[in-house]
């Protein structure tokens, strides 16, 4: 083996060690490594025109990182390590990115760069499906809604079943199917606005997931809290500028979906109006044309003031006041009863 090829092997196992995921996981992760490092071209490392390359791949981050810095590390120490793309079967002028966007951006926006390096595969769809999910996938820096959301993307775009979909992401197949749940709940316009949120982890997303589905709050609604407080986090000053916009966009939407589910304060019971009082004012009582008191409502009942210059009248009506009640009360009832029962004249007629 030439010292060439074995530089490129060096390079494609640096990158499997650097993606391995712990003792125990699926062989199939091996495999895919071993078929891409296998099928390189192995004759050399080739210099691209990155106009001839197209990147197609199902997307797996929902930051596009800012590849400033590291176009000015390329421009000055050059690129040490090259992408890797496979042939295009359309077209034999043109390559598919299997991995390496960022390299491939940074060149792409240099003034002094013009080639990008770049290692070329013999690889089918699915073997460079499997490869970007290796390479990328297996980062750390990648949150928990960006591999739930290229889950998703797999099996929509039918790479293959939730089963398969998790041997190929190392995961189990009901993480996966929570995660491709989480992630139709979010839906991807959400995800892009909050953005990965590293450190939110599944049980937050889940929450918020559910919290989506109880409110009702309009996705189109979030997307503008999402969006805001990301702008607001990018604008505020150093000192109190949250580390990651993502996170304090997702906390904002968290928070608004709380607010939306407290229920609305009730508005105070309308006070009834006054009853207007309909009391007559003090009646004046006259005998012959002479005042001999003063009749009025009150709260309680009735009041009489006798106010007759003759002081024997109040007295002798002290005495008769109980018997004069007493009978205007009997003819009270008698009258009401009348009212009652119309036919309790007609009764007492026969009855006499």
């Amino acid at each position: 083996m030439t010292d060439s090829k074995k530089k490129r092997m060096s390079m494609l196992d640096s990158l499997s060690a650097a993606g391995t995921p712990p003792a125990g996981s699926m062989m199939s992760s091996n495999r895919a490594l071993r078929s891409a490092r296998d099928a390189v071209d192995s004759h050399r490392v080739w210099d691209l025109d990155p106009a001839q390359i197209i990147d197609e791949r199902p997307a797996d981050r929902l930051d596009a990182r800012d590849v400033q810095d590291l176009r000015l590390s390329i421009e000055t120490n050059g690129q040490t390590v090259p992408i890797l793309v496979r042939r295009d079967p359309l077209h034999p002028d043109r390559y598919r990115l299997v991995y390496g966007a960022r390299r491939l951006e940074a060149i792409r926006g240099s003034d002094r760069l013009t080639t990008v390096r770049a290692l070329i595969a013999a690889l089918d769809d699915e073997s460079a499906v499997r490869a970007q999910v290796l390479e990328n996938t297996a980062r750390r820096d990648l949150s928990f809604i960006e591999r739930a959301l290229f889950a998703m993307t797999l099996l929509d775009s039918e790479f293959g079943t939730q089963a398969q979909i998790a041997e190929v992401l190392n995961a189990t197949r009901s993480a996966v199917s929570m995660a491709v749940s989480i992630a139709r709940a979010i839906g991807p316009d959400l995800a892009a606005a909050i953005g990965p949120a590293h450190g939110v982890g599944r049980p937050r997303w889940e929450a918020l997931s559910r919290a989506i589905a109880e409110s009702g709050v309009p996705l189109a609604e979030l997307r503008r809290v999402a969006h805001d407080a990301r702008v607001a986090a990018q604008f505020a000053p150093e000192d109190s500028a949250p580390e990651d916009p993502s996170v304090a966009a997702f906390e904002a939407v968290a928070d608004h979906l709380r607010l939306s589910a407290l229920p609305a304060p009730r508005p105070p019971a309308p006070r009834a109006p006054a009853t207007p009082d309909r009391r007559p004012a003090a009646r004046a009582l006259s005998v012959n044309g002479e005042k001999i008191g003063t009749l009025r409502r009150t709260d309680t009942g009735v009041r009489l003031d006798l106010t007759q210059a003759d002081p024997g009248f109040a007295d002798w009506f002290d005495t008769q006041a109980e018997p004069v009640l007493t009978e205007l009360l009997e003819r009270w009832k008698q009258r009401s009863g009348a009212e009652t029962d119309p036919n309790r004249n007609n009764k007492e007629a026969r009855q006499t």
